[in-house]
């Protein structure tokens, strides 16, 4: 039997939904949402009903933009010959903060992975290969994660990509086997980045 309400209860299982949160990190972040002002836990619904309103993906990579594109797309400093593929918009801002690629993604939203019933039709590809065929594209580095999905998706990617007669990278050395990029620190996506290899 719980010792809390019910609706506390509803809360604490809303909140275990969320990545890396388990029962007690959802219950200490009760108490602080129970102790914090009230107009501070407005401003908290406010964030996040304004995130699912005026978010969505950017027309040309998939990146979260609130605009049609979004900053690094409409970015004319931006070298546009080249394409680095990532699996989630939160490969985009670790690589971003490595500070070394001045190039613009293409996010697939998601990654190949069977045993969640997830294929090739499930990522974002068609735009891709149009961007690739049609925009004088001269490299595309593929840094997916590297772990058995992201390297399934990059072993995809690579078939699907390598007839374009593009150079074709694989992000180097510094990334563990079994990673997700977004964790990485800057210095390890800087390094992999300098280090990427032919694929």
């Amino acid at each position: 039997m719980s010792i809390y309400t019910e609706s506390i209860e509803r809360l604490i299982e809303k909140l275990m939904k969320f990545p890396g949160i388990g029962r007690r990190s959802a219950e200490r972040m009760i108490t602080y949402i129970l102790d914090a002002p009230r107009d501070e836990m407005q401003g908290l619904l406010d964030a996040l009903s304004k995130v699912k309103e005026n978010v969505r993906f950017c027309r040309i990579c998939n990146n979260l933009s609130e605009e049609e594109l979004c900053r690094i797309c409409r970015d004319s400093r931006r070298n546009k010959d080249v394409i680095c593929i990532v699996g989630k918009p939160g490969d985009v801002s670790a690589i971003e903060k490595a500070g070394n690629f001045n190039g613009v993604y293409h996010v697939l939203l998601g990654s190949i992975s069977p045993l969640e019933g997830k294929g090739p039709s499930d990522l974002k590809t068609d735009g891709l290969l149009q961007r690739i065929k049609e925009d004088n594209i001269q490299e595309v580095i593929i840094a997916t994660d590297a772990d058995t999905e992201g390297e399934t998706t990059a072993l995809y990617l690579a078939k699907l990509i390598r007839p374009l007669g593009v150079k074709l990278m694989r992000l180097g050395i510094g990334i563990p086997m079994g990673s997700n990029l977004e964790y990485a620190d800057a210095t390890t996506l800087s390094k992999a980045l300098e280090s990427r290899r032919p694929v």
